[in-house]
């Protein structure tokens, strides 16, 4: 069976703007590109569009490759002090003369809608109530709107990053999943994601995950997003894969448009911290 990411994305930015219509929420998004990545470019276009569905107003910087870390860092606090500015995010990657720890973590915790301050990673890691990055968020919860069980299973994630691998690691345990990280240096990673009840390939590498990777009757997530000659796949050969699998989701139309749904719900949450709205 298909998890249709689209359909319960479709779905939340639906619920979205009905609740910021209904409370009528004044909420502004600051997002900030530099540079001129052309991949950059199509997600912070997907996120502007998103935010003007549910009526979120977007405050975009467009910054040249030459900015300094300096001046990027001044931006990020302008708008930590401005009240009117609800939430924060700078599109990665960026250009490698910035140090992107100490940028990301320039952003106040408050106003992190990625998720990657260390003040928020800590928050997960003590399964306190914070900002979860929007990736693994929505895994989560398209797994959940197809009813997947997630208490006891064994859970493989290919992948280790911490936009990713590490804070959807730490919210399987919190539905107390019993939880394998793999990543390049793994060795007999077949033997390994062959014993998932649900894998989770986020390593971008196109169709990496064949068919003799996977237990029959595994929910198989793919997280990547690979361009090849013939268009977009994933880091599952789908077609192969889904003869075996109970669930899968499809590259596009999976994890992508879940991704940016929840986004829109961690903007509304930072909205409603710094308003103290329960």
């Amino acid at each position: 069976m298909i998890l249709d990411g689209k359909k319960t994305a479709e779905e939340i930015t639906l619920s979205t703007k009905e609740l910021i219509e209904k409370e009528n929420y004044k909420i502004t998004l600051a997002l900030i590109l530099v540079g001129n990545n052309p991949a950059s470019e199509i997600y912070v276009r997907n996120k502007k569009i998103a935010c003007a569905k549910v009526g979120i107003e977007v405050k975009g910087y467009n910054l040249p490759e030459v900015t300094s870390e300096e001046e990027l860092i001044n931006i990020i606090k302008d708008c930590n002090k401005d009240d009117e500015v609800n939430g924060i995010l700078v599109q990665m990657p960026l250009p490698k003369h910035m140090d992107e720890t100490k940028v990301i973590n320039t952003i106040d915790p408050k106003k992190d809608v990625d998720g990657l301050t260390v003040i928020n990673q800590g928050k997960l890691i003590g399964g306190l109530p914070t900002i979860a990055s929007a990736t693994p968020r929505g895994v989560i919860t398209l797994l959940k709107k197809y009813d997947i069980e997630l208490t006891g299973k064994n859970v493989v994630i290919v992948g280790r990053s911490i936009l990713v691998g590490k804070p959807l690691a730490l919210l399987f345990l919190q539905n107390n999943s019993t939880v394998t990280i793999c990543h390049s240096k793994t060795k007999n990673i077949k033997e390994i994601t062959k014993q998932a009840d649900i894998l989770v390939a986020a390593i971008g590498k196109p169709k990496f995950f064949t068919v003799d990777m996977v237990k029959e009757g595994a929910v198989v997530v793919d997280v990547g997003i690979n361009r090849i000659e013939s268009g977009i796949c994933g880091d599952v050969d789908f077609e192969e894969v889904s003869k075996i699998a109970s669930f899968i989701s499809p590259v596009p139309k999976g994890v992508g448009p879940m991704t940016i749904a929840s986004l829109l719900e961690n903007i509304v949450e930072c909205y409603k911290m710094q308003k103290n709205i329960l």
